[in-house]
């Protein structure tokens, strides 16, 4: 590992590059905030799929390519005389302080050994702590990304309403809402309401998403998962259709259920 030192010197080699790239590279100096945004949200997705996958070497990439993109951000930001990287390092030191009291007094210095709550305390009463800031004006639900993917949204709200107390007192309780949700969307499958039929499913997918939360599973993980079964199997389906010299459209569903049960029994 890094000594303290190397790992400055480090972050000082990746400004003094982006300082040269902005300064000398066509490309690099026309970017823009806006431009290289969906190059981050592509990054941010290669980091989670090296970290599901247990992949170390490309999980130390991929941390250094989202590095890449913050620093980039934090030039442009420079430029406009807006802020430069050392705001944004001290806006999140200063918040993780303030969010931290049980870590960090109030005049910077460490909370004595001992003194700290555990580790379930601190969880249950992390959102009203975060509400703290602004003066109090903070609301538990603003921090969420109206543009955040639905799944992890979700999810975000379920934790941040559990570090308010708001959560079942066991999650064996949870069923009962899932079960009562799938009611609901069985009778507003009956209706002619559209409308409303996506309302319940909506209810289903997120009182779902609160029983994988309550069970320590990643419902984002979960779901992946289930998508690159079903691409592995559809793929062996289709690929077994072709050598028969068919196509999908030619077979009957019976058909296709006997060569899905194939893939299926070989682990696919």
């Amino acid at each position: 590992m890094h000594t303290r030192e190397e790992k400055i010197e480090a972050f000082g080699r990746l400004l003094d590059i982006m300082d040269a790239l902005r300064e000398k590279c066509p490309w690099n100096a026309e970017q823009t905030m806006e431009s290289i945004r969906p190059m981050t949200e592509e990054e941010v997705y290669e980091l989670s799929d090296a970290i599901i996958n247990h992949d170390v070497k490309e999980t130390a990439k991929e941390i250094g390519d989202l590095l890449y993109h913050m620093v980039f951000y934090a030039r442009i930001g420079q430029e406009g005389g807006d802020f430069d990287i050392a705001d944004s390092i001290n806006k999140v030191c200063d918040k993780m302080v303030f969010r931290h009291p049980h870590v960090f007094r109030k005049d910077g210095s460490l909370v004595p050994e001992g003194e700290a709550p555990s580790a379930k305390e601190i969880a249950d009463t992390w959102e009203l702590v975060k509400a703290k800031e602004k003066d109090g004006n903070k609301r538990v639900m603003s921090g969420i990304p109206a543009a955040m993917p639905a799944i992890l949204k979700a999810l975000s709200m379920q934790e941040k309403a559990r570090g308010c107390g708001f959560d079942w007192d066991k999650k064996e309780d949870v069923w009962a809402k899932v079960k009562e949700e799938v009611g609901e969307v069985d009778e507003a499958s009956r209706e002619d309401d559209s409308a409303h039929l996506t309302e319940e499913f909506g209810d289903l997918m997120f009182s779902t998403i609160n029983a994988a939360r309550l069970y320590g599973v990643d419902p984002e993980v979960a779901l992946s998962t289930t998508c690159e079964k079903f691409r592995r199997r559809f793929t062996y389906l289709e690929e077994q259709t072709m050598r028969k010299g068919r196509d999908l459209k030619s077979m009957t569903l019976a058909e296709m259920d006997a060569i899905w049960d194939e893939a299926k029994k070989q682990g696919l």
